[in-house]
């Protein structure tokens, strides 16, 4: 995948663009302001992704989100920022944005996360969808908690949830749980429904976001 990261902070620039090489083998493409990313997407075309960090010399908040995007003509663009909050995720998202990275992500998460936003799916984590409002956490616990997943889910869908995590496939997953593979279909649709996603990667995402499995889990 070929990546443009725009960020002025030379030292995340480094360590992201080191981790994306070496774990997921993309090309990362870099630049320290907005009107340097405008640039490059103009005389270098064919990116894959564009991040922006929220907060880089010439994006004037949101407003550089809407230039990028007009520019990008129609490729997708994220924004990446140390400044996490559900409404300017929210705001974001409404302007066209394929997703919101905190800088806070584990490089896994996030990683996985850009894979993901680069198979044209849009990505923000779950805890800033289950926040309670702008910046602040739901009511009743932290945003995101394992508690999320034990309110929609049966402690056998978190069983099974588990092992996608693992990148285990439904034949493997029935061989753990000692369950017929039909029976594991039936789960992993009936999770897809009460997650609200489509696929296994955005379940596992989901649960890997709300601490329910540890970061280092494989997602396949």
């Amino acid at each position: 995948m070929r990546i443009l990261l725009a960020d002025d902070h030379e030292l995340v620039v480094d360590a992201l663009r080191s981790y994306l090489v070496r774990e997921a083998d993309h090309d990362v493409v870099t630049a320290h302001d907005l009107d340097a990313a405008l640039a490059l997407m103009e005389n270098r075309p064919g990116f894959d992704l564009i991040l922006l960090d929220y907060t880089m010399p010439g994006m004037n908040g949101l407003e550089g989100l809407r230039r990028a995007i007009e520019a990008a003509q129609g490729r997708p663009v994220a924004i990446i920022s140390g400044t996490a909050s559900r409404g300017l995720a929210e705001a974001a998202l409404a302007m066209g944005a394929t997703g919101f990275l905190p800088k806070s992500m584990p490089g896994r998460t996030l990683a996985h996360a850009i894979l993901f936003m680069g198979m044209g799916e849009r990505f923000v984590p779950v805890d800033l969808l289950t926040a309670g409002g702008p910046g602040g956490p739901a009511p009743g616990g932290p945003a995101g908690s394992v508690d999320l997943f034990s309110e929609r889910l049966t402690e056998r869908e978190r069983d099974v949830l588990r092992g996608l995590c693992q990148g285990q496939s439904n034949k493997e997953i029935a061989r753990v749980l000692s369950l017929s593979e039909a029976t594991v279909k039936l789960h992993v649709k009936t999770l897809y429904r009460r997650l609200g996603v489509n696929n296994r990667t955005q379940a596992a995402l989901m649960a890997q976001q709300a601490g329910l499995v540890a970061d280092n889990a494989g997602l396949s």
